[in-house]
Parts: structure tokens; C-alpha cells; sequence
């Protein structure tokens, strides 16, 4: 069994220990008021869009959400919140580097406690029960988003319990005949969709996409086709189900939570992986952890 199909399989548990340690690490993550930027590269980044957006939705402060390489320097804020699920990405050390010692307060989230990000933060959550050993991020990912829920008081027993359905409802057969694939969200679920993209492209090499639901009928709806599955994450806008399935696509609604929807995204990038002869633990040209040869 590939390494990613049992991590995935985990994760109800790891949400259940990510929400419980929550309370116990409050203090080291955003409190109500600060001005906060989440940071992270690739699924972490778009776990930081999630973040924030909930965050702010949520009445808790201004939040902001950045690739670690885009940060604007110029920009000021009380705490910087860092995922990084090996501690070694070397765009997230750079930035806390570069902010250490100044006013703003930062944070990592990790899944290794070993690595240099224990020390380039002025806290640490360790989520060392969500590792990954997978090259492709399911369960660190989801969970570090679900610590950060139940820290927003917007967690609850009935999101792992819809993860639990995730893991057990069968997938729509019409998705394994599909050659392309439109994931939609709005709000906080917009990172989610990013993130839903990402894991069918890393695992299963598949044409993805992502877009806010608003913005798909702006362009993206045009390459619709009887080929083309449409996953909305999260509420639909009136009317578009209708408009995607004049188009001949085959439209997912997602009725779960969102992150136990972004589960069921990650088992369809798993099967067609293996449909595909694929290794979805060692996709091509990645590795667990970007790290940069030094500049200069």
C-alpha cells in the first residue's frame, strides 16, 4: 500500500488530536485583534489562504495569506503564522530569518521537531503525529488547518465525523473518466480548491484547475466539456450547476464539511493515480522539502 493512501486514511484521528492540543498551544497562535499574515509554500500556502480567510471571516482580526516568497517586506503585522510540514523550505526560513528580532511575532507549524524551523520561530506547534512520509501532503496539511479551526472556535465533532464519511462514500465512477477537472470555492473554501487542484496534479498528473465559483463563469467555463468534472467545495452560487451542466460536464456537488470534501478530492487523485501506473509517493520531479542552494 503507497504511503499516501494510509496517511489519508489517518486523518480523522490526526483532526481529533489537532483540535484537542489546540487550547494547550493558544497562546502561540493569533490572538482576537492581531494583525496576522499566514505563510506557506504549496499546500501549506494554500492551507494559509483557508486560514486566513476563516480567520477574518470570523470577526478575529485582519489576516492576510502569502506564498513565503511574496511576502511584502514594506507590510506590518503582529504575528506571522508559518506552515511548514518538514521544517526545511527554505523560503519560509528565509522570511523568518529576515523578520527575527523586530516587532512582529512569529509562529511555525510543523510536523518535525528537529528541523531548523524550531529555532527560527519565536513559537512552535509541533504536529509531529501528522508526518508525512509521502512526498504529496494530505493528513499534515488538513490537520495543521483544523488546529487552526478549533483555535477560531469553528471546529466541531461533526467535521471529522463528514471525514469519516469521506473516506467510506464511493466516488462517482463518471470521475475516473474524466480527463479534466475545475475545482470551485468561495471564501475560505477558495484555498481549499487551490489545494484540491494541486493534490490531483501532484499524484495523478492530471489537467486541474481552480477558481472562486463567482469567477468561473468569467472565462474558465468555456473549456467545459462531457470530459470536464466541475467539484464545487463549499455552497454554490445560484445558477451555475444549471450553466455547468448545459455544457455537458459533470457537476460534484460537495455536501460535506470542506475539508472532509478536499478528503474525498484526495482519494480521487489516489485512484486515478493507480489507475494510472503512478507512484503517488514519489511524484515526478518533487521532493518532500524545497530547499535552496545558498544565493551569492
Amino acid at each position: 500500500m503507497h504511503h499516501v493512501a494510509t496517511e489519508l486514511a489517518d486523518q480523522p484521528e490526526c483532526w481529533r488530536r489537532a483540535a484537542g492540543i489546540a487550547a494547550e498551544h493558544g497562546a502561540a497562535l493569533p490572538q482576537p485583534g492581531e494583525r496576522t499574515a499566514f505563510v506557506g509554500c504549496g499546500t501549506s500556502y494554500f492551507m494559509a489562504q483557508a486560514a486566513a480567510a476563516l480567520r477574518e471571516g470570523a470577526g478575529l482580526g485582519e489576516s492576510d495569506a502569502f506564498a513565503a516568497s511574496e511576502f511584502p517586506a514594506g507590510r506590518r503585522y503582529d504575528r506571522i503564522v508559518a506552515l511548514s510540514r518538514s521544517g526545511t523550505t527554505t523560503e519560509v526560513l528565509r522570511l523568518l530569518d529576515q523578520v527575527r528580532g523586530g516587532a512582529t511575532r512569529t509562529t511555525a507549524i510543523t510536523g518535525d521537531p528537529t528541523t531548523p524551523v524550531m529555532q527560527a520561530a519565536d513559537d512552535v506547534v509541533v504536529l509531529d503525529f501528522a508526518d508525512e512520509r509521502s512526498v504529496v501532503q494530505t493528513r499534515f496539511a488538513t490537520s495543521a488547518l483544523t488546529l487552526l479551526r478549533a483555535h477560531f472556535g469553528l471546529h466541531s465533532d461533526a467535521v471529522v465525523e463528514d471525514a469519516e464519511l469521506a473516506l467510506v462514500e464511493p466516488l462517482p465512477p463518471a470521475l475516473l473518466a474524466c480527463t479534466q477537472f475545475s475545482f470551485l470555492g468561495n471564501g475560505w473554501t477558495v484555498g481549499l480548491a487551490n489545494e484540491a487542484a494541486l493534490k490531483m496534479r501532484e499524484a495523478s498528473l492530471s489537467w486541474t484547475e481552480a477558481y472562486p465559483a463567482m469567477e468561473y463563469r468569467h472565462g474558465p467555463i468555456s473549456i467545459s466539456t462531457s470530459g470536464t468534472a466541475t467539484w464545487m467545495i463549499g455552497q454554490a452560487p445560484d445558477g451555475l450547476e444549471t450553466e455547468v451542466h448545459a455544457t455537458g460536464a459533470h457537476w460534484v456537488t460537495g455536501g460535506l464539511d470542506p475539508l472532509a470534501e478536499l478528503v474525498r478530492i484526495q482519494r480521487l487523485a489516489l485512484a486515478l493515480a493507480e489507475a494510472r501506473g503512478l507512484d503517488p509517493d514519489e511524484p515526478r520531479h518533487l521532493s518532500r522539502s524545497v530547499i535552496l542552494s545558498p544565493v551569492g
